[in-house]
Order: structure tokens, then sequence, then C-alpha cells
């Protein structure tokens, strides 16, 4: 039996644990940071789903425990700290890591796309475009037709939220968020108005997010490049199509991973932890 550590939370990841599941002699134990990522784990076919987040030294003491012999990575590619835990675990074990790294969007050549490398670049040019000075501002926005140069429509996260609640009056911003408890709540707490909460699962086509940027007369659009597999391209292509801005978070870069063994198609990580275990056996 080959006992391995799959770090979840992504669609992705939840194909990797389908696939590895259902091969004979493979153990899989996951890790997810919120409990509906636990339940999608467990769906997809995990021996045992831990809850965590957890640090380099909780992944050792778990690993250690559970004679872990492979460490998967196949976490979101904006959680760097969590992938850099995983290596810190497996390199201090000598355990093998393996990452699964959603190939990144090849973004238009648009005047109207501006690329930035942190969410705090990203708030200095959106108000520069919202032609708004901040928070501190007097007006009150509560009227949704006099909002200046309209609303900006944030699918990045509701752990990102934050950036833009804290720099411009939330009466602004339009959340896509998870339908989870976690996540509405926190939106109310960040002061976005339940009116401008849109809780759903899933990636979407470019013709429903063209929708909902009309039905909330978006004019600007923040977002991450979460690749392919997160919608990247169909929120963008959305936005163009209705010559909105789109101010695009980049991911990453993470020096850690330079030297490791990265896959960016699931059937290809798959089939080099199927060598493995065939050769153990």
């Amino acid at each position: 039996m080959m006992k391995l550590m799959v770090m979840a939370g992504t669609s992705d990841a939840r194909h990797i644990i389908h696939n590895l599941s259902r091969i004979e002699g493979i153990y899989v134990l996951a890790t997810a940071t919120t409990s509906h990522g636990v339940e999608l784990a467990q769906n997809s076919g995990a021996d045992k789903v831990l809850n965590g987040p957890f640090n380099a030294e909780e992944l050792m003491s778990i690993m250690k425990d559970k004679d872990i012999e492979i460490i998967i990575d196949a976490t979101h590619p904006f959680a760097s700290a969590a992938t850099k835990n995983a290596i810190n675990a497996a390199d201090s074990l000598g355990v093998p890591y393996i990452r699964f790294e959603r190939p990144s969007t090849n973004l238009p050549d648009n005047d109207l796309i501006h690329p930035v490398g942190s969410f705090e670049d990203a708030i200095e040019i959106i108000k520069e475009i919202m032609g708004v000075k901040g928070i501190q501002e007097e007006n009150n926005y509560s009227d949704s037709e006099n909002l200046p140069n309209g609303r900006i429509l944030h699918l990045a996260g509701v752990n990102t939220l934050h950036y833009l609640t804290e720099a411009l009056n939330p009466e602004l911003v339009v959340a896509r968020v998870l339908p989870m408890t976690y996540s509405i709540e926190k939106s109310l707490e960040l002061g976005i108005p339940p009116r401008n909460i849109v809780a759903m699962e899933g990636t979407f086509s470019t013709r429903f997010n063209g929708s909902l940027m009309e039905e909330f007369q978006i004019k600007i659009v923040l977002t991450k490049e979460s690749g392919q597999s997160g919608g990247t391209m169909s929120k963008i292509q959305a936005a163009l199509n209705q010559d909105v801005p789109v101010v695009v978070v980049m991911r990453p870069e993470i020096e850690e991973l330079k030297d490791k063994l990265v896959f960016g198609k699931v059937d290809l990580l798959v089939d080099e932890v199927l060598s493995r275990s065939e050769s153990k056996s």
C-alpha cells in the first residue's frame, strides 16, 4: 500500500483525488482548509480528509504519523504559503514532493487589461480608473443610481475582498463569493451591502459573466490569474466584450518550486504516481 497526501482545495485536486483513489494499492489522505473543501475531497474518494490549514511542522507530524510516502501539492496558485510549507515539510523528512500547477493564462494584448503583481498595486489602478479618492469621501453611495463611474466587480475570492473595502467605499463593490456562511458573513462584515453579494460556486461562461456585469452596471473588474480551470479567460473576455477594464493580479512566483517536479496535466501526474507505486511493488 502506497500512502499519499494530497493538499486539496481546488477542482484540480478533486480530479487528482478521484483518479488516484481508484487505483488499487493507493491510500489517499487529503487536506483541506474549509469544511466545504473537506466535504468535496471526501466526495472525490479520499480515504481520509483532515481540516487545516497546517504549517510545516504540523504537516511533518501528520506525514510521520500516517507514513506518507509522497506529498502532492494541488493547492491554489495563490496559496503560496501552503506550497512553501509543503516543500519545507517534504524536504525535512526526505519525502518526495510533487506539485500540480495550473497552466497560466496568456492574457490578450489589450489596453483594457491591467496585469499587476499585487493587490496593493491593483487598488491604486482601480482608484485611478474609478476616479474616487477612497473610503474617506463624505459621499453616501446608498443610492445605486448615483455611484461615481459605476461599480467594481470583485472576482478574486473573499479573503482578498478587504483590499477593496479598506480603500474604497464598500457600496462601490459587488462581490461574487462562494455560497458559504463564512464568505457571506465576511462580505457583510467588510461592509458589502447584501444586494451586492452574489453567492455562487463554480466557473461560468463568458455570456453569464457578461450578463452579471451588465446587471450590476460594472465599470471595472478585479480578478486573479487563476488559470483556465479558474475561469480566468471567461471573466476577462466578458469584460472586454463590454469595454470594461480588467485588473488582473498575477500569480506569485515561488522560488522553492524551481527544482521540484511540477505537472500541469492531471493525467501525467497520476501516471507518475502510478509508476512509483508499481516500482514499489
